[in-house]
């Protein structure tokens, strides 16, 4: 019998995903650019990373050393999306994981913890609709915010390209939260001689600058 992720507790996910060797997620789906011109003016929430993984046969290379604190890489990563949204396509009021931090806390007890909803789940390319409870919280988080649409970073790996330069891949998602739709998925994949670089390489193949 083969468990689906959407089947799985949404806790439980983040839980067996670190068991899975970063190239695993690689193995999901293609780099789509994302288009940003229809949500020229809009507000858009981006929710914090949750899940992060490195392939356990560089985890001792010196160039991923920075990756080691989870906490620490999570927020780094938040960070390097969050400049890549609003300096790659500025149309968009793009809402970012310290602003809904506030908003949750503004909103104890009515909204819940935007580190902890579960988005992780969103990584499986098979969701078509977000699940509830993930639904039903990002409705709320994305009504306080204001707007209709939400990014979901949903993993992010690191391992070694064939070459042996850093390679990041980031699994994302574009969601309406009133409807529950997934609008747009992709895998950002990018190289680089360090996790910064590779980062944004990943970043810049799905948020191109159009000229």
């Amino acid at each position: 019998m083969t468990l689906r992720p959407s089947a799985l507790p949404l806790a439980l996910l983040p839980l067996l995903l670190l068991l899975l060797p970063a190239r695993l997620l690689a193995q999901h789906e293609p780099t789509i650019p994302l288009s940003t011109t229809a949500l020229a003016g809009q507000k858009v929430a981006v929710l914090p990373l949750t899940m992060v993984v490195t392939d356990p046969d560089i985890a001792g290379d010196s160039a991923y050393a920075a990756l080691h604190d989870r906490a620490a890489t999570l927020r780094w990563a938040d960070s390097l999306i969050g400049d890549a949204m609003t300096g790659r396509a500025p149309e968009v009021t793009w809402v970012l994981p310290p602003e809904l931090r506030k908003a949750a806390r503004r909103s104890a007890g009515f909204m819940a913890n935007p580190d902890q909803m579960g988005q992780a789940v969103m990584r499986s390319r098979g969701i078509k609709k977000v699940p509830d409870p993930l639904r039903s919280e990002l409705r709320t988080l994305v009504a306080i915010a204001g707007g209709r649409y939400a990014l979901i970073p949903a993993a992010l790996s690191f391992s070694r390209d064939t070459a042996g330069a850093v390679h990041a891949g980031l699994s994302l998602a574009f969601a309406d939260a009133r409807t529950g739709d997934v609008l747009w998925r992709s895998w950002a994949a990018g190289s680089g001689s360090e996790p910064l670089g590779a980062m944004r390489a990943a970043l810049a193949s799905v948020l191109p600058v159009e000229q």
